[in-house]
């Protein structure tokens, strides 16, 4: 048996590919892509507030500790401390704050239970008496 297919008749049928609907998908995934993208620098690839600095005579790292603020709970009301020293109100912080050398920056450590406006009056202190470094530090 054999099987002739007429040339005129396929010859005419070709396939006809819809590209408005190609363009559509290619579109919708580029505002997909796009929406999704991180523009952000990651954390892991930020640079530290906090650095050494070098001496310039011996070119060597200087040791320096820097200061920590702990904003916390003490007897039941919540407290800053500065070292050995504990303040109540940020203006005694502030003043405490005032003589300390500002290159090296600070910490603000908050300690659970803390209201949030005691953490952020002491970001607020130590920016206030010209602390350009302020990191902030949730306590583990």
């Amino acid at each position: 048996m054999r099987i002739r297919v007429r040339p005129s008749r396929r010859r005419s049928e070709r396939i006809a590919l819809n590209l408005a609907s190609m363009i559509d998908v290619v579109f919708l995934l580029l505002a997909y892509f796009m929406m999704t993208m991180e523009i952000w620098e990651r954390e892991d690839r930020l640079t530290p507030t906090l650095q050494t600095q070098r001496d310039s005579a011996s070119g060597e790292t200087t040791d320096f500790q820097p200061q920590v603020v702990e904003v916390l709970v003490l007897d039941g009301a919540p407290a800053y401390r500065l070292g050995p020293r504990s303040f109540g109100d940020a203006t005694s912080l502030r003043a405490a704050l005032e003589p300390l050398p500002k290159s090296v920056g600070v910490f603000v450590k908050v300690f659970d239970g803390v209201p949030v406006g005691f953490a952020v009056s002491a970001i607020q202190a130590c920016r206030d008496t010209g602390f350009e470094q302020v990191t902030y530090e949730p306590a583990k």
